[in-house]
């Protein structure tokens, strides 16, 4: 197996379209969309399930200032595309109070299909995420990276957490989002495969019980991609600022290299309980970085700060050798510091008691550095 110096990155993110006066989401993705085509030349900007919705992806990066400057030129263009239509952009997980009832469905086959196949659940799913993609071409590879990586991804959960609201009342999570995922089938930590081998038999197994059409449907936290030679990271909410989705970029990137480093030392794969992956995700959803979270191999709680440091310790060769150590570390130092931002959203409402202020702040902070 190879080394995979140099690990390329790529970055989509789920934005809200949101009405000026009422604050609410506003269904115009199409809009938005045709504008940044016709002056920009080219697809920056992507319809999704929702007409109040919009996502954009990065081309393939070699690095996070490539990553960096990429985010922060594709919500330039989109917020400047959606003020044509009269309209403001925000980043987060979930809208604070606009109704799932009142947001319709883009008008594509493949939508009306999950709507057809899961109903009511995908009725009330109005979240918007960020997923994070590395450069792997080996599927072998790929499954024994995720092997190990996957221990992580309760803390990625908490530093990312964006999405404390729904439907005008504070939920008592960080990361809503999260749970609006659960109930659907093939969601959550992905289960540990022998080998690739084993992988594609579970997926074939799938198909041929008419379970899923191809592996589009599975929504692990981090799976094989079906289009791209990368895995996929898909457990984060779209993060407010652009120093939040690099941070979460540069972190998965250094994973992913430990991982690596690992597999060619022969390292032992990390164990850990389904069950005890599963609780550990439920309490970086709700508690994020307020509280305890757990450490699945060691098989204790600890302060969040404690873990999230201890991932740094560990992944913080990686990002040396990647040249990420100062920005990635300082980055995280900086959430730690000032909170998550569910925690930032709801200083905001305790501060003003008003959801509306809240909405305001995601605009605002969704143009920091960009606009």
């Amino acid at each position: 197996m190879n080394s995979y110096e140099g690990l390329t990155l790529g970055v989509e993110e789920e934005y809200q379209i949101i009405d000026p006066k009422t604050r609410q989401l506003a269904g115009r993705g199409e809009k938005i969309i045709s504008w940044a085509e016709e002056n920009h030349g080219k697809e920056i900007v992507q319809p999704e399930m929702r007409q109040s919705q919009i996502e954009i992806a990065t081309s393939v990066c070699k690095s996070l200032a490539e990553i960096r400057a990429e985010l922060c030129e594709s919500r330039r263009i989109v917020i400047e595309a959606a003020q044509q239509d009269n309209k403001l952009i925000s980043a987060s997980g979930t809208h604070p109070f606009s109704d799932w009832k009142k947001q319709e469905t883009t008008p594509k086959s493949r939508y009306y299909k999950l709507e057809q196949e899961y109903q009511q659940i995908i009725r009330e799913l109005v979240t918007f995420g960020c997923h994070v993609h590395v450069g792997i071409s080996d599927p072998e590879m790929a499954i024994a990276v995720i092997n190990r990586a996957r221990i992580w991804l309760s803390v990625l959960i908490a530093l990312s957490a964006n999405s404390p609201f729904w439907l005008g009342e504070k939920t008592g999570y960080m990361s809503y989002r999260t749970e609006r995922w659960s109930p659907f089938p093939l969601v959550g930590v992905p289960p540990q495969f022998k080998n690739y081998q084993s992988y594609q038999g579970f997926v074939d197994k799938l198909i041929q019980m008419e379970v899923i059409q191809d592996t589009s449907t599975i929504y692990w936290d981090i799976r094989i991609s079906e289009h791209y030679p990368t895995i996929e990271f898909r457990v984060s909410d779209i993060c407010l600022t652009v120093d939040e989705a690099v941070m979460i970029a540069g972190l998965i990137r250094g994973l992913v290299q430990t991982a690596i480093t690992e597999i060619n030392h022969k390292f032992t794969v990390p164990s850990a309980h389904p069950e005890l992956l599963k609780t550990a995700h439920w309490y970086a959803a709700r508690y994020g970085l307020k509280g305890q979270l757990i450490d699945v191999v060691r098989q204790c709680s600890k302060p969040a700060k404690d873990l999230v440091n201890q991932l740094l310790h560990e992944i913080r060769p990686a990002l040396e050798s990647l040249g990420d150590w100062e920005e990635v570390s300082s980055l995280v130092d900086k959430v730690l510091t000032e909170g998550n931002a569910a925690q930032r959203q709801l200083e905001i409402y305790q501060r003003q008691g008003n959801m509306v202020e809240v909405v305001d702040y995601l605009v605002e902070q969704t143009r920091l550095g960009v606009v």
